[in-house]
């Protein structure tokens, strides 16, 4: 090959990947597209036919590798430059009047103060990390300090530029560009979705933002590509540098340089009555909107106010999430049947004549409990009010009795567990009947979904759906069984290749390195969450002492009380669980030693962390102090021992300093833990 074919093949290439470029803006960003899609198929194909020929000159950020990693076996964490907070909520124009009162004091009532107002779209929200215009990083917003990686997936969403190319007369590109944005499915694509996976006989999902999430979170980047995913981009985290002093002429720069935002529905607004009035305009279009949207965000437009009001520690005062109000609609009440959860709990479900509710087609509500049905007189057959509670879970709101005809049927709780036909019991004081045979089949799905849930043995790869196959399968009757299986057993299970099943494989032999608090959660003990689990494996430095423990010595211990050391002691006492404990560890699974040195000042205390430390993330802080006998909180309170302050605390420090909780500086809290 001469040197004048690879030059010429370079330009060719060049002009392809600019030129294609430039049609997914006008598509995507501004909605004016140029081309018909045969024409934008051709140059793709031509793109593509070239880089076949000389694949040494294929790049990252080339529009033909948009599909094409290969799966991964679990996502890496990404640590946010700057923390992706969650906005406080209004509910009311009260509310909403209050956040704009808090912003006028909190600046001295400044009389250039305006507010950029835009639809809240509910979808999963990412960040996307530019550097001199390539996309180099793609996570989710995690816990906002440390999200998941997801680059090859995003990768797959056609909206999402990989090159950042500006227009005439845009600004300067920044070095490093942090966007945040939210990832959507439309509504029609959802019902396209999940009409697929009815024909599969897959599990339908609940709502466009679960499937848009589920989507995202996919290990192989072949399936994201497949669910046509879109994105809104609405604000940044990290710009360098950067030379805007407005959020909305920050707005139309990322749109000048190919970044989707939803600039139609963006408006200025300089009090009250104009949000007000925006509100009214948006909840009117809302049902017609191709997406779906919860509210609206409402944010103070200059980044120096931004600034001078700061942030709460899990919020910014500067913006605020107004939520329109939930969805309603009228169906009525086919049947009534009861669902068996992993504590034996029975819930009533109503399933309902097929109804669209915020572009979503609900089929069952929450019944919740006897209680509830008698206090809404809820009876088969009857006409009712549905909404999406929180725009989510669907739930009976009451009974439209006008439309009785007198052939409605009430409804009782079944006297017998519906799935193994055990006598139900209900515990004095509680409304919930449950199930106490441990050996129920639903009990036992619901254990295995606990089992490997990312709080507990944290075993990737292993949802509710292949869980449910293995169980069909015979392969898994317990937890202890998911340590016994081979390749092929797995192979057996729909959908399953020899990649997936070497994958599952290996996230199941590393969930055997575990502690002694994560095993206990795991077990699924009644009452026993991960925060009881943390102070009993401070108190216990093995798990037989603990299983040999009685009510009293529980109860002695801080944060036990007796319904708590009830069921543990219960537990432990009943020999089917004492076997599974048995055959867990016989399988290899390990609790690691956990270190109490120091024990006078970190053994049994109580941390709570509170803003961004700079040395590693939050759960990594969290396991350190855990692997040195100490627990981990979730709000100061009298029983707190230390408060870990990192960069921009928020309202706990005060608590902290008001109730005399000792305050330790990152650097303090290295030391006590000997790093």
């Amino acid at each position: 090959m001469s040197d004048p074919e690879l030059e010429k093949a370079k330009a060719e290439i060049k002009r392809l990947r600019d030129e294609i470029n430039y049609h997914n803006y006008r598509y995507y960003v501004l909605d004016e597209p140029e081309i018909s899609d045969q024409e934008y198929d051709r140059l793709l194909r031509r793109l593509v036919e070239l880089e076949s020929k000389y694949p040494e000159l294929i790049t990252p950020d080339s529009p033909s590798q948009r599909v094409g990693a290969t799966p991964q076996p679990s996502f890496s964490e990404v640590r946010h430059r700057v923390p992706m907070l969650s906005l406080e909520n209004a509910f009311s124009e009260e509310e909403l009047s209050e956040f704009i009162t808090r912003a006028k004091k909190g600046l001295k009532d400044p009389p250039d103060l305006n507010f950029l107002a835009e639809p809240k779209i509910d979808g999963l929200a990412v960040e996307l990390v530019y550097e001199n215009g390539v996309l180099v990083t793609a996570s989710t917003r995690g816990d906002g300090f440390v999200g998941e990686n997801v680059t090859p997936n995003i990768k797959t969403i056609l909206s999402v530029p990989m090159r950042l190319i500006p227009l005439r007369d845009a600004p300067p590109i920044p070095e490093i560009l942090e966007v945040r944005g939210e990832v959507y499915m439309e509504k029609e694509d959802f019902k396209r979705l999940n009409k697929e996976r009815e024909r599969q006989g897959l599990p339908l999902f609940a709502n466009p933002r679960n499937a848009a999430a589920g989507s995202v979170r996919q290990l192989d980047p072949k399936v994201t590509a497949k669910r046509r995913l879109n994105i809104f981009c609405y604000g940044v985290g990290t710009i360098l540098p950067n030379a805007f002093s407005e959020q909305y002429e920050l707005m139309l720069a990322l749109q000048s340089w190919g970044i989707r935002v939803n600039r139609p529905l963006m408006r200025l607004c300089k009090d009250l009555s104009e949000i007000r009035e925006y509100l009214r305009e948006l909840e009117s279009k809302r049902e017609g909107l191709p997406y779906e949207i919860d509210g609206a965000v409402i944010k103070v437009n200059q980044l120096e106010y931004q600034g001078r009001l700061g942030q709460k520690t899990r919020s910014p005062r500067w913006a605020i999430a107004y939520k329109f109000k939930a969805t309603q609609a009228t169906t009525q009440i086919l049947k009534i049947d009861v669902q068996v959860g992993r504590t034996g709990a029975l819930t009533p479900v109503a399933h309902l004549r097929p109804v669209e509710v915020g572009g979503v087609v609900v089929k069952r509500a929450t019944l919740h409990n006897q209680e509830e049905i008698q206090r809404k007189d809820i009876r088969i057959g009857d006409t009712v009010i549905v909404e999406r509670a929180g725009d989510v879970i669907p739930e009976v709101v009451k009974v439209v009795e006008s439309k009785r005809t007198g052939r409605e049927i009430p409804f009782q709780m079944p006297t017998h567990c519906p799935v193994c036909g055990t006598k139900v019991e209900k515990k004095e004081g509680e409304v919930i009947l449950r199930c106490p045979n441990p050996q129920c089949p639903a009990q036992s799905r619901q254990s295995l979904k606990h089992f490997v849930s990312r709080g507990a043995m944290n075993i990737e790869g292993l949802g509710q759906k292949l869980l449910d196959q293995m169980v069909e399968k015979g392969l898994v009757k317990d937890p202890a069984d998911l340590y016994t299986l081979k390749e092929e057993d797995l192979l057996q299970l729909d959908r399953m290749g020899s990649k997936l099943a070497q994958n599952i494989l290996s996230a199941i032999r590393k969930s055997k390195n575990t502690t002694l608090s994560k095993f206990l959660f795991s077990l699924g003990i009644r009452y026993v969450g991960e925060h009881t689990a943390q102070i009993l494996a401070s108190r216990y430095k093995s798990l037989e002492e603990l299983m040999d423990a009685t009510e009293e010595e529980l109860m002695a211990i801080e944060g036990i009380g007796p319904q708590v050391a009830e069921s543990i002691v219960s537990f432990f006492s009943q020999d089917t669980n004492r076997e599974l404990i048995k055959r867990l560890l016989d399988s290899g699974v390990n609790l690691e030693t956990q270190t109490y040195a120091q024990a006078t000042e970190v053994s049994q205390k109580t941390f709570v962390l509170t803003g961004s430390l700079r040395s590693m993330t939050r759960e990594e802080a969290k396991r350190l102090i855990q692997e040195k006998g100490g627990m981990v909180g979730s709000s100061v309170s009298k029983n707190t021992d230390y408060l870990v302050v990192g960069e921009a605390p928020g309202s706990k420090l005060q608590k902290a300093r008001e109730l005399g909780v000792k305050v330790l500086t990152e650097e303090e809290f290295l030391k006590l833990m000997g790093r």
